[in-house]
């Protein structure tokens, strides 16, 4: 009986499961490697390399950057802390949240990872309605966070932000359409879910149903009906939380994301000892930071992997003109915000599924046992 339990649980998570294997890992390290030797063979130039001074101020930096990497971590578990509202304890939430990461880093989208988060909630018991609020609401509280502030930080520093030297919005070229159309894809889902959780839960799964409801996208009708009746779900758990929760739940978010970003300006910071420290620079250099990771939000390779690499440099060759200073920086910060989770999943993901397997194992014999007690 228990085997037949252990195989249905394997079939039933067959799909989520094998987005978290641990051999995911090889493409996205393939691709980074990839993009990092041929950074290496166009613009590395050890004598330029060993003319980077190695002083008390490149380390404190550097040790700034790993700080800011774990508060970057234990900001998205307190979220999680505060959405789950005390149920996981803190090392259980730092423990998702390195799941959580590279369920991302091994998915086409840096803003990937929800079916997992999904899954992974699902296993620790979490009631399903308290499942569902909270992946969405993190997917509005982050999306969100991009959509509100690239406004801001475009009206303060100007179309600058998408590129260096660039004056006005004609300059963006491919860049600013890009970056368009890219904005105006999450803003559309964005304020979608945002519509179903808060405003008006039964008319989007009407609009899901009718816009299924047809030959072309009949298979996907279900899926839609499923996804409208957790938003409405979602809404309803919301309607309970108190307004601090929702404020600790900001709060996290806006810590995450600032903390994200300033690991990279702490990075050049580090090798660029001229560069000022004054608020102004510092903040349109921040400006810069968070457009380049916008870019490749939709990422067609795992957590933009290869991608982001080669962006890099090209994004701030007005703050680090060196290509070899460049390209060893961004070794640097994929290794502390990337890299680090895909090697962390390897040890954590196959543990976690042992553990949740095991557990289940468990609660079943002692289900079957029972009724045997009884007589």
């Amino acid at each position: 009986m228990t085997h037949k339990h252990d195989t249905h649980f394997s079939e039933e998570h067959h799909e989520v499961l094998q987005s978290i294997r641990s051999s995911r890992i090889l493409l996205p390290v393939l691709l980074g490697l990839l993009a990092v030797g041929y950074l290496f063979w166009k613009n590395f130039d050890f004598h330029e390399f060993a003319q980077i001074q190695w002083t008390t101020h490149t380390y404190t930096w550097i040790l700034v950057a790993v700080g800011l990497s774990v508060g970057w971590h234990l900001s998205y578990a307190y979220r999680l802390w505060v959405l789950t509202e005390g149920d996981f304890s803190w090392w259980k939430c730092i423990e998702l949240i390195f799941i959580w990461e590279f369920s991302s880093a091994v998915s086409p989208t840096s803003l990937g990872g929800s079916a997992v988060a999904l899954f992974a909630l699902a296993q620790e018991k979490l009631s399903a309605a308290r499942t569902v609020t909270i992946v969405l609401y993190t997917v509005v509280l982050d999306s969100f966070f991009l959509l509100l502030t690239l406004p801001v930080l475009f009206v303060i520093f100007g179309p600058g932000i998408m590129r260096p030297g660039v004056e006005t919005l004609s300059d963006t070229g491919i860049w600013g359409i890009y970056f368009s159309v890219t904005y105006a894809i999450m803003a559309a889902y964005s304020l979608f879910i945002y519509y179903g959780i808060f405003i008006n839960p039964a008319k989007i799964q009407q609009i899901l149903g009718w816009l299924t409801n047809n030959r072309l996208l009949r298979r996907y009708h279900e899926k839609a009906l499923v996804f409208g009746a957790d938003m409405a779900t979602a809404s309803l758990e919301l309607k309970k939380r108190p307004m601090g929760m929702h404020v600790r739940a900001i709060a996290g978010t806006i810590s995450a994301w600032t903390l994200r970003f300033l690991i990279i300006s702490t990075l050049i910071v580090a090798f660029l000892p001229a560069l000022p420290l004054d608020f102004m620079t510092q903040f349109e250099l921040y400006s810069r930071l968070e457009t380049m990771f916008f870019v490749i939000a939709f990422s067609p390779t795992p957590g933009g992997a290869g991608l982001i690499e080669i962006l890099f440099g090209g994004f701030l060759t007005d703050y680090v003109t060196n290509a070899t200073q460049a390209t060893f920086i961004s070794m640097i910060w994929r290794a502390l915000s990337y890299y680090i989770y895909l090697f962390a999943g390897v040890l954590i993901v196959p543990n976690w599924i042992r553990q949740r397997i095991n557990d289940r194992r468990k609660a079943r014999m002692e289900q079957e046992a029972a009724p045997e007690l009884h007589q």
